[in-house]
Parts: C-alpha cells; sequence; structure tokens
C-alpha cells in the first residue's frame, strides 16, 4: 500500500454524504424488487441479489443495514423496517445450532437496536429492551455451545468455537463473530450444561480468541515453510481425538498456505475491537485467565501482524486481490506497486475483503494512539483511511440506479466458481455482496461518527460506555 498521511477524516466527507445517499437508495431497491421466497439475499448477478444454500449468515447484515441507514441518517423509514423484520423474521437465527456466524446475524440486528436504545437515539421501551438482550444473550450462548476442547498447552484449557464444517474446523471468520458470545457474558448470562454445569463464556471467548492468534494467524516463527508475519489461513484443522493441530486448510482461498484476504480482514477488524471490549473490564475479571497484559499481548500481537501483512501485500490503493497466493496473480507483473485492477484479465480484487480490513485498520490505529504508540497508531490509522477513500468512490462505489448493491467488485467463493463473470470478461468483478455492503456501511458509520465528534462506534456500545481515549491524529 501507497499509505496517504496527509488524510483526514473530514477529507472523506462529502464521499460519505454521496454514500449514505446511494446506499439508501440501494436498501429500497431491495425491498421493492427481491423475491424472499428465494431466502437471504447472498450477492449480486448482474446487478440483482440472489442466495446460495450453504448458511444462513447474511440475513443480519440485509436487516442490519436498514439499522445503520437510520443511524447515518436519521432516516426512520429505515429505523422501522430493520426494527420490523428483525423481529419478524429473525427469531431463527438466535437458536441456530448449525452456524458459528451468531455474532453477524443477531449482533447486527438485535445488537444494533439495543445499541441506539442505550445511546437514546430510539424511545427507551423496558420490554423491547428485555427482548433484545434475551436475544443477545441466547445467541451467545449457543455460538459457545459449538465447542471443540483441544490440546492444552501451558496455559492452561484450550478449545474453540467450531465452523460448520465440524467440531475439527476452526474458521478464522469467527473472531469477529465472537462478538455475540462476549455481549452474552457482559449482559450477565449463565450458560448451562450437563448437570446444571455453569460455563464462562468469558473463558469460552478467550479460549477462542487465544486458539485463533494461535492456529489461525501466522508470525515468521518457522512453523511451516510458508510462515510469513501476519497472513493467515482460513481454516485450521485438529484431530478431535485427541486435540492436535494438524494442518492449515481453506475453504474460500486458493489453498491452506495462502493467504484469502477476506479472511484476513476478518482477523483484522476482530482482533482490535475485541482490544477495545477488554477496556471496558476490571482488571480482577481477567485475572483467572491470565491476566490483562498476557491477554493483550496475543491479541495485540495478532491484530498488529495482520494488519501489517495487508499494507505489504496489498496494492498501492488499499484493494486486496482476493488471495495473496492466487495462481494468476504473477501474470500481473508488478501488480503491488501499482492500483488495484478490477477489470483485469487473470485475477478478481475482493472490495469487501477492503470494506472489513479498512475497520480493523482505524480501530487498531486509534487504539495504539490512545495508549501512547503515536506512530505506530498513525501508520495503522492513515492506512485505513487511504482503503476508504478508494472504496467510497467509483469504480467500487456503485452509482447505477438499477444495481442492488453498493459495494462493487466483492468475491464469495472464487474456488467453487460462485461469482458471476461478467460477458466479454474473463474474471468476476462487477458485483455486490451483503457482507461487503454491510460492512462498508459499519465503516462509513464508524468514521460519520469520528467526523461528527458522535459517541465512538463499537459493537458493545450497548452494554456500557466505551472507555476509549479519543486520538489526536497529527
Amino acid at each position: 500500500m501507497l499509505i496517504n498521511d496527509s488524510l483526514q477524516p473530514t477529507d472523506l466527507s462529502s464521499k460519505l454524504d454521496h454514500f449514505w445517499a446511494l446506499s439508501g437508495q440501494k436498501i429500497q431497491l431491495i425491498d421493492n424488487e427481491y423475491d424472499v421466497s428465494q431466502g437471504s439475499p447472498v450477492f449480486t448477478v448482474q446487478g440483482k441479489y440472489t442466495t446460495r444454500g450453504w448458511t444462513e449468515w447474511t440475513q443480519g447484515f440485509q436487516f442490519g443495514s436498514a439499522i445503520l441507514q437510520f443511524d447515518a441518517t436519521n432516516e426512520t423509514e429505515f429505523l422501522d423496517a430493520g426494527r420490523q423484520k428483525t423481529l419478524s423474521v429473525m427469531a431463527p437465527h438466535i437458536s441456530h445450532i448449525g452456524v458459528h456466524d451468531h455474532g453477524f446475524n443477531n449482533v447486527s440486528t438485535y445488537g444494533n437496536l439495543l445499541r441506539l436504545m442505550r445511546e437514546g437515539r430510539i424511545e427507551f421501551n423496558e420490554w423491547e429492551k428485555n427482548l433484545y438482550e434475551l436475544a443477545l444473550k441466547i445467541s451467545g450462548a449457543v455460538q459457545a455451545s459449538r465447542w471443540t476442547p483441544i490440546k492444552s498447552g501451558p496455559d492452561g484449557a484450550a478449545g474453540f468455537i467450531s465452523s460448520f464444517n465440524g467440531p475439527h474446523s476452526l474458521f478464522v471468520d469467527t473472531i469477529r463473530s465472537c462478538r455475540a458470545l462476549v455481549l452474552s457474558h457482559s449482559l450477565g448470562h449463565v450458560f448451562q450444561g450437563e448437570g446444571d454445569v455453569k460455563i464462562n463464556l468469558l473463558d469460552r471467548a478467550l479460549q477462542h480468541i487465544k486458539a485463533t492468534a494461535d492456529y489461525s494467524v501466522f508470525y515468521g516463527e518457522g512453523r511451516d515453510s510458508y510462515d510469513i508475519w501476519g497472513r493467515t489461513a482460513h481454516e485450521s484443522v485438529f484431530n478431535v481425538r485427541d486435540g492436535n493441530f494438524r494442518c492449515p486448510n481453506s475453504q474460500q482461498g486458493y489453498s491452506g498456505f495462502t493467504t484469502w484476504t477476506r479472511g484476513l480482514a476478518w482477523a483484522m477488524c476482530g482482533f482490535p475491537e475485541q482490544l477495545e471490549w477488554l477496556e471496558t473490564r476490571d482488571d480482577a475479571e481477567l485475572d483467572a485467565f491470565g491476566g490483562r497484559a498476557y491477554i493483550e499481548a496475543y491479541m495485540l500481537k495478532a491484530a498488529t501482524a495482520t494488519c501489517d501483512f495487508y499494507i505489504d501485500h496489498t496494492p498501492t490503493d488499499g484493494i486486496p486481490y482476493w488471495d495473496t497466493g492466487a495462481p494468476n496473480l504473477h501474470r500481473l507483473s508488478d501488480y503491488l506497486n501499482r492500483p488495484a485492477d478490477p477489470y483485469n484479465d487473470f485475477e478478481p480484487v475482493d472490495s469487501s475483503a477492503a470494506a472489513i480490513g479498512a475497520q480493523g485498520l482505524l480501530r487498531l490505529g486509534k487504539y495504539l494512539i490512545a495508549k501512547g504508540n503515536s506512530e505506530a497508531g498513525k501508520r495503522y490509522y492513515q492506512a485505513g483511511l487511504t482503503v476508504l477513500n478508494t472504496l467510497f468512490d467509483e469504480p467500487y462505489l456503485s452509482t447505477n440506479p438499477a444495481h442492488q448493491g453498493l459495494l462493487l467488485h466483492s468475491i464469495y467463493h472464487q474456488p467453487n466458481g460462485w461469482d458471476y463473470v461478467p460477458s466479454g470478461s474473463k474474471i468476476a468483478n462487477g458485483e455486490s455482496s451483503m457482507w461487503g455492503d454491510y460492512h462498508a456501511r459499519e465503516v462509513a458509520l464508524y468514521l460519520q461518527r469520528i467526523i461528527r465528534n458522535e459517541p465512538y462506534y463499537t459493537f458493545f456500545n450497548q452494554i456500557a460506555e466505551p472507555q476509549i481515549a479519543e486520538p489526536r491524529i497529527a
């Protein structure tokens, strides 16, 4: 990346205004045109949202987008739609035992609504608040029930929330979905197992985060022949009989030994926001799990490593290709030293990875600046602004009034060939995804609140006012 050190958040104000105007149009277009009998909208084909029967992980992004639109613009029709759809449609997602995606579906809907009520943005209602809290409590517990213990090391008990592939499978994605688990814990929920055994949700959250840091992220310490500082594996495979790690793998990347950039982005975003959440917890609560310094150290190491890898392996404008080891990248020659080309003949870019990763860069930068590490913090913060300066403009921002997507050039599953290749093109491009559109809105709201000196946006604003110092960006 070529980081623009002179960019200020306010420099993106006009782009944000344009972004939210387009965003509202896209939400209304989907509401007017999408056939709900198909199931949840997942990604676009020729500009129209369609579905893909794999897992139900995107519906919360659809309704959450309407809630974020209200948050950004105060247009109450979007709040009404998001709230009504959450209450009428999202209940099955609370008790869905077959997925690891609770933080995506339920925090994006019930969580955002509770946050808005806590912030005084919507009228307080005790029963409505209780409903949102109950949904989040149960969602986090259901997520925590997908538990695989693994071989313990010197740090004590170890385990992870298994992916939909089965108990052997740790996905890097779930680090961002852990929001559901820590919210349930923060709300004081008691998760009980066989014999009424009480299972500590914070313990499970920290074990999962530690397993992700240990097995999903690489640190250049000789783990294998492709161990590079900050690269990630989409999936880590374990022997469930003895708890031993076996190998890296990938579901949506090129291989277990290359870095699928959306998986990288989930880690970039997930670790910094968990560091922010830790700031709201008392030291005494963390002592049983190694203490604050120990926990923050492994989270911060993973956050900085993944963000460094993104900066070092992304084209100059901040938009990554779908996998840093994609087999035809070499045919693009010196591709890291020029802006990404979504219309090239060899490998797709993935704008959704940029939208997710940019939020991680901004959060990590802000966190480090608040901790007194201004030099490193500003590097990540400016990198995040650089990504957004590209992302919130054409050719990534969808300005075609007939196209239902907001963020163009998103990739779902390149190995499976699920993404639409336009006529005359050799690669997939020009389409959108529900997660890409949602995360573009989320990072736009994050930045807008900073520009307007509004409450700092976090997933846990509904629990406690975050005690995070405002950074000074010189």
